[in-house]
Parts: structure tokens; C-alpha cells; sequence
């Protein structure tokens, strides 16, 4: 069985978050796209014309209600907030036994659409691939930091 895992913050889930989903659910069994709560992102939360859109239960509804129709797509669910450091950095090398604790260490694919991820991935899962889905934006020219300045009827237009 090959298995995966597309996590992040998701502030807020939109069409290309939805675009790796769908990428990842076509060349695995199993993904699971994992919703890291940070209390940076609670923090981001608030500020925005699309503030109800941010919170952490809106976007886990807005994950499960987008990924419903991927039979072989779960969401999970980390709280990272033991993996800050003292300068309220986030530590991801203490978030890697969360991640196993809660997926197991038997997937083969970590996907993200970010190069800069690579060195973290594999020093974290050395026996998993990273694999980097639509880098440049050019199949949906979007990203979190762009709909959080929109209005609550332009960001409706990008969300999953």
C-alpha cells in the first residue's frame, strides 16, 4: 500500500491546497492530509476581512468537507504548541514523532509545494519522497498569504 501525507496550517484550505490533494490521492493508496494548529495560526486568525473563514474549526470543516470526495484521503488533526521555541519560532523537528505517532512511519510520499521544505523532509523522513506539486502556482495561482488580504467574497472564489 503507498501512502502519503500533505500537511500545513492552512490558513485558510483553498483550490491549491485542493489541487496537491488530488494530486497526491491519483499515485497513492492512502493520503492523509494533516492540519498542523500553531499558535501562529491562531494568531492569523484574527485581523482579516475573512476572519471567520481562519479559525482552527473552520478550516477543519472546510478540510473534511473538501476531501470527502477522496475515498482514500483522512484528515488528522496536531496541536503543535509543545513544538514552539522560546522566540515563538516553530520547532518542526519536535513536530516529527507527532506526525509518526499519528500516521505511522510506513508512508512513502510527503508532498508539499514548497522547495524549501526538502532538507527538513529529509532529515525528518529519510524514507520518504518529497514531492513538490505545482511550485510556481501555475495550476491555481494562489496561496494562503493572497487570500488573507481579500474580501470575503473574492477568497470565497479560491476556497476548496
Amino acid at each position: 500500500m503507498i501512502v502519503g501525507f500533505f500537511g500545513g496550517k492552512f490558513i485558510p484550505f483553498h483550490k491549491g491546497h485542493l489541487y496537491c490533494v488530488d494530486f497526491a490521492s491519483k499515485i497513492c493508496d492512502k493520503v492523509y492530509v494533516i492540519l498542523f494548529d500553531t499558535p501562529e495560526s491562531r494568531y492569523l486568525e484574527h485581523g482579516t476581512k475573512i476572519d471567520p473563514l481562519l479559525t482552527t474549526e473552520a478550516r477543519c470543516q472546510q478540510i473534511k468537507k473538501a476531501i470527502s470526495k477522496y475515498p482514500n484521503v483522512e484528515f488528522r488533526f496536531i496541536n503543535t504548541d509543545e513544538c514552539m521555541n522560546e522566540d515563538g519560532s516553530e520547532d518542526w523537528d519536535k513536530e516529527t514523532p507527532l506526525v509518526i505517532k499519528e500516521i505511522g512511519n510506513d508512508f512513502k510520499y510527503v508532498f508539499s509545494s514548497e522547495p524549501s521544505y526538502d532538507a527538513y523532509f529529509k532529515r525528518a523522513y529519510p524514507w520518504a519522497k518529497h514531492i513538490i506539486i505545482d511550485e510556481k502556482r501555475i495550476h491555481v495561482p494562489i496561496s494562503g498569504t493572497e487570500v488573507r488580504t481579500m474580501t470575503m467574497e473574492e477568497a470565497i472564489k479560491w476556497l476548496a
